[in-house]
């Protein structure tokens, strides 16, 4: 079952802002999980954005837990898919999910979606993995002003497995803290010189 990607009728809680991200929280209609939402100013142009954001190919500032990570085909600049490997604490399974992104660009606005959701039917599910089957993403890419960008992540994970929702609740908000944390270090900190070696 893949559930709805927007939780439209659901109010967003402030939880705090810390490094120039405002992160917030809420409970879907239709699981106990949170979902997550982070705000940030990125002090960078669309296409330097772009190198990282939508840039599948270019993962070595994604989560250090992950694994393993391969693109699934040769894919194109509006659509991708990939397949990962959580690294996860024993005693727990570590996780695996497939991965179908869409990106979009208004050619009016200029504002760059990135839509991640499940992929089913491609990789085999393993005996010693918890597959991650509901989960979505979504990157919404604002243009304001000729060096600035208004970044929206928002996003939905059910771990499976035997994660308790409480405690999964507790730590989702490091969610968007640490993924725009590294994204803002490398285009507004002294990594942002990958810039010019970044393909």
């Amino acid at each position: 079952m893949l559930f709805p990607y927007f939780a439209q009728t659901q109010s967003w809680d402030f939880i705090k802002e810390k490094n120039g991200i405002k992160i917030y929280t809420c409970t879907p209609v239709y699981s106990s999980f949170k979902c997550f939402k982070g705000e940030t100013v990125l002090h960078a142009t669309m296409q330097e954005i772009g190198r990282y954001i939508g840039n599948v190919k270019n993962f070595n500032w994604w989560d250090k837990n992950i694994r393993d990570l391969k693109v699934i085909g040769p894919g194109t600049d509006a659509h991708v898919r990939y397949y990962f490997i959580y690294d996860v604490p024993w005693p727990l399974s570590d996780r695996d999910i497939c991965v179908d992104v869409s990106i979009s660009i208004d050619s009016v606005t200029g504002v760059k979606t990135v839509f991640a959701k499940p992929l089913p039917g491609v990789i085999p599910e393993y005996d010693d993995i918890v597959r991650i089957k509901n989960y979505w993403q979504k990157w919404t890419l604002t243009p304001a002003g000729s060096n600035s960008v208004n970044a929206v992540l928002e996003g939905f994970v059910d771990p499976a497995g035997s994660v308790p929702a409480w405690l999964y609740n507790m730590v989702i908000v490091e969610t968007p803290l640490k993924v725009m944390g590294g994204i803002k270090e490398r285009l507004e900190g002294p990594l942002k010189d990958q810039l010019n070696t970044t393909n």
